[in-house]
């Protein structure tokens, strides 16, 4: 059995049975897929200590993740299932309040898993019901109902098919909103965040309301479609780096940690997957965080293909609640 890195957890405050979450996890999403590597990088940073692994309908990794999980039981990779810690997400055209239910336990009959740990509403908006890709058609675009949909959030949790609850992308004024209403809060708010995107308002309010940040794209999605080059190619971060004898990848997720953020990150790479848990033991100075709190501040992905004129958001500054 791979020996399990000892990573540092964070206990999730409405989960069922007090559910602790590793900090880092390992996000499944890949530009271009292909599910054979998926599944070997899967198995490899399991191998490595990875034992927070994200996923989601369209990303179309559920399948490969479950089968890595598989195949590390079958091997002894792990001693059992619940040494991992699963997330996945509700997509855009289940966020209805009847569809949640069978939309979660789809996701489980495709992992081959009994119950998740996390489940994430993707994002606070909705489509026609039956579309899995993205983007979605402008005129297929709905508001979403939030009572609905997180009433049925809150049944899949009492029925076990789920650990604990969430979202994901959900400004302050809608996460005050769901608060208002909801009678399990949502134990986790994952969103984008990194040096170039410090959610320093968003961080306030969710540790007021004991709610755990998670951060993806820490590192911009660079190469990707939907990614940018401005974080890894950022010359302040680029200049701590090379004082400290990291690397940025290292510089930025050892910020989001040490904002008492957890993290998601995506890499197929062993040596990527490797680095990257390597940023538990050293810290950043004072000077550091001046430099990094100078940093011009801007939303680097935000998502205009949500946005429509005859759409629940006519503007990204209705989608985003004016935190741009």
């Amino acid at each position: 059995m791979a020996q399990a890195l000892e990573m540092p957890k964070v206990s999730l405050t409405y989960s069922s049975g007090q559910r602790e979450m590793p900090v880092l996890g390992m996000g499944t999403a890949a530009d271009p897929f292909d599910e054979a590597a998926t599944k070997t990088a899967i198995l490899g940073a399991i191998n490595l200590g990875y034992r927070h692994f994200d996923t989601a309908l369209p990303y179309r990794s559920e399948k490969p993740l479950g089968e890595a999980i598989s195949e590390a039981l079958a091997r002894g990779l792990i001693g059992s299932r619940e040494e991992l810690f699963i997330t996945s997400k509700l997509w855009i055209a289940d966020n209805h309040g009847n569809l949640v239910i069978t939309a979660l336990k789809n996701s489980l009959r495709i992992l081959q898993l009994e119950y998740l740990d996390l489940y994430l509403i993707h994002w606070p908006i909705s489509c026609k019901p039956g579309r899995s890709s993205f983007p979605i058609p402008k005129d297929e675009l709905l508001p979403m109902d939030f009572k609905s949909v997180w009433a049925a959030m809150e049944e899949c949790q009492r029925l076990g098919l789920t650990k604990t609850i969430g979202v994901c992308n959900f400004s302050c004024k809608k996460l005050n909103d769901l608060l208002a209403l909801a009678k399990i809060p949502p134990s986790v708010n994952q969103v984008e965040m990194s040096p170039v995107w410090q959610q320093k308002k968003l961080r306030e309010l969710c540790k007021a309301k004991g709610i755990v940040l998670t951060a993806y794209s820490p590192l911009g999605a660079k190469g990707t479609r939907w990614g940018t080059n401005a974080v890894m190619d950022n010359e302040v971060l680029n200049e701590i780096a090379k004082a400290h004898g990291k690397t940025v990848a290292q510089v930025c997720l050892r910020w989001v940690y040490e904002q008492g953020v957890t993290l998601v990150v995506k890499s197929h790479k062993k040596e990527r997957l490797k680095e990257n848990l390597e940023i538990f033991d050293w810290a950043l100075s004072k000077d550091d965080y001046n430099k990094i709190n100078q940093i011009p501040q801007r939303r680097l992905q935000p998502k205009e293909l949500l946005v429509s004129a005859d759409g629940p958001y006519k503007s990204l500054e209705e989608l985003w609640d004016g935190e741009l």
